[in-house]
């Protein structure tokens, strides 16, 4: 028995095809607008959903977009209208609609097309996480549209930061749509003529050139003297600088010219720390469509709890803690309660490895500041007034301060 949800303002549409599929020996959800619809694929994963385009609250096709963005478009998706164009038909396919009906629906024509949908091998599964939609962070937004204006060019790019940023996630901003994207280090080892071929009008993604073994250090070699002959863009991505990856991995100095032909500095996730609630609810979603746990939510006061975590790991930290508050999590909303637990297990030892002290009086004193107001920061949830009364400041100080250390200023509502 398969569950179908059938997403119409109209009652007697509802009615209708409700009273059809059941008979067929379906399960069927009802929603009568976007928002009762978003609801209930919070809480269920059903088989296959009808969608009607013209709705009161937010048209189908938005409502398509926005499940395509969380994550939570793994089911087959039958746009339903009474008013549609074939313009209509072709963007709601091309945002991952499988077909489109047209208003009145002919019963053998709607149970021809769920009988296809729901016996179609070609389910859209978990999306990988994505960069794309995100951005609200001055240092993230305008990083994507580096690399949307750098992705035109064809000279290889080296990709700098700090271990844990999970650099293939902007190196797919600088993919076409249909172009090769191969991301996988073994295949260094054996570098061929195939190799090029399969990877020719694309890109051969490095994840971290400090890990390459020797063998694969030639093999990137054989690629990169045969890239531009098979239109083969390298990107690579690497936490030393050019300098010390010759110094200290031996890697040749014309290989790694050849691969900083462009370079680009990744935010570490502390300087994009308002995106943190858009990933950690991108990443729960994918742990709850692949069904490794039950559904979840975020509530607003653990979402605000990791966005004001310091992230010394970035987003692969981000991603763990999600994926143990997914699993370890006793309620359907996550709570701070929740959140507090987990960063308190994979805190690490009390250390301080940001706070050199063979550095200039200068950096060692803003290197203590920024460690001492982003554990302010955690503790007290981003509460200004809290911060400001534990570390006796005045509140206008501390945004002054907080934006000079390049922090994020926590809520201001808070009298």
């Amino acid at each position: 028995m398969s569950q179908i949800m059938i997403v119409d303002d109209e009652v007697g549409i509802r009615e209708l095809l409700s009273e059809i599929l059941a008979e067929e020996g379906h399960q069927v959800l009802l929603a009568e607008n976007a928002e009762s619809a978003r609801r209930l694929r919070e809480r269920q994963r059903p088989d296959l959903v009808l969608l009607d385009i013209w709705m009161p609250d937010a048209d189908g096709i938005t409502l398509l977009k926005e499940w395509a963005a969380s994550g939570q478009l793994t089911m087959p998706v039958v746009m339903m209208s009474g008013h549609g164009t074939i313009e209509t038909a072709v963007e709601a396919t091309k945002v991952g609609a499988l077909d489109y009906l047209e208003k009145p629906i002919a019963l053998q024509r709607l149970l021809a097309t769920v009988k296809r949908a729901l016996r179609n091998q070609e389910l859209p599964a978990a999306p990988q996480l994505s960069l794309a939609t995100i951005g609200r962070a001055p240092a993230l937004a305008d990083l994507r549209k580096r690399l949307a204006q750098l992705a035109h060019s064809n000279s290889h790019l080296m990709l700098r930061g700090e271990r844990g940023m999970q650099p293939e996630l902007f190196a797919r901003l600088l993919s076409a749509p249909a172009a090769p994207f191969l991301a996988d280090d073994a295949l260094l080892s054996e570098a061929s003529s195939d190799l090029l071929a399969r990877t020719a009008g694309g890109i051969l993604f490095v994840p971290d050139l400090t890990r390459l073994a020797r063998a694969e250090q030639k093999g990137l070699e054989f690629v990169v003297a045969r890239a531009d002959r098979h239109k083969v863009r390298v990107v690579c991505f690497s936490p030393l600088e050019p300098k010390a990856l010759i110094e200290k991995v031996s890697f040749d100095a014309e290989l790694v010219a050849r691969l900083a032909e462009l370079m680009v500095r990744l935010p570490a996730l502390r300087d994009f720390a308002e995106d943190v609630p858009d990933l950690a609810t991108l990443m729960l979603a994918r742990v709850v469509e692949s069904r490794a746990s039950p559904a979840r939510r975020l509530s607003s006061a653990a979402l605000n709890a990791l966005r004001y975590h310091s992230w010394p790991g970035n987003l692969a930290e981000l991603e763990s803690v999600v994926k143990n508050l997914a699993l370890s999590a006793l309620e359907e909303e996550i709570a701070l309660a929740d959140v507090e637990r987990v960063l308190a297990a994979h805190a690490p030892a009390a250390t301080h490895p940001g706070l050199a002290l063979d550095r200039p009086y200068r950096e060692a004193r803003e290197g203590f500041e920024r460690i001492y107001f982003e554990n302010l920061l955690a503790q007290e949830h981003g509460s200004m007034s809290r911060v400001a009364e534990r570390s006796g400041l005045e509140r206008t100080h501390l945004y002054r301060k907080l934006k000079a250390l390049g922090l994020p200023v926590g809520r201001r509502e808070e009298s």
